[in-house]
């Protein structure tokens, strides 16, 4: 068979398909003008009855939420803060807290006698500026003079 003669088949076969289905929604027509406006009416209906039922049903919820709320609620929430209190583990003992506490304490303690002794031992006069010819040279570099050509110079 050549293509030409196939293409014409198919052709044939499709008309003949869109010839059925024409004929088919001829005959469908007067059924669907018959049943389109009961079906319209039973839509209007059934969003009414939604409606209604809405409104019937969010009143009943609200009660309902309140019992639920003021009796069962309070029940549920004691029994999980039971449930909480008895899985927590417990709780250990910092010992080495205080351990690192004392330490530091008696580190504290330890410093301040030491520089009350340290501080006994310092001598209290300090070298006035008249006295300062009176210091030998180590003493005066010690201190941070140095006489110069009459002049003092502190560095």
């Amino acid at each position: 068979m050549s293509r030409v003669k196939r293409n014409h088949q198919a052709d044939l076969a499709a008309n003949g398909a869109w010839d059925r289905a024409r004929r088919a929604a001829a005959q469908v027509k007067p059924v669907t003008a018959r049943v389109r406006p009961p079906a319209r009416s039973a839509g209007a209906a059934a969003r009414r009855r939604a409606h209604e039922t809405r409104a019937w049903a969010a009143p009943q919820a609200e009660r309902m939420a309140q019992v639920l709320q003021s009796s069962v609620a309070p029940k549920v929430s004691a029994l999980l803060s039971s449930a909480a209190q008895r899985l927590e583990p417990a709780k250990p003992r910092r010992r080495h807290c205080r351990n690192l506490a004392a330490i530091a304490v008696l580190t504290a303690a330890a410093s301040a006698a030491a520089a009350l002794v340290l501080n006994r031992r310092k001598p209290e006069v300090t070298p006035s500026a008249a006295d300062a010819d009176e210091l030998t040279p180590a003493a005066q570099m010690r201190d941070g003079q140095a006489r110069t050509s009459g002049r003092v110079r502190t560095s």
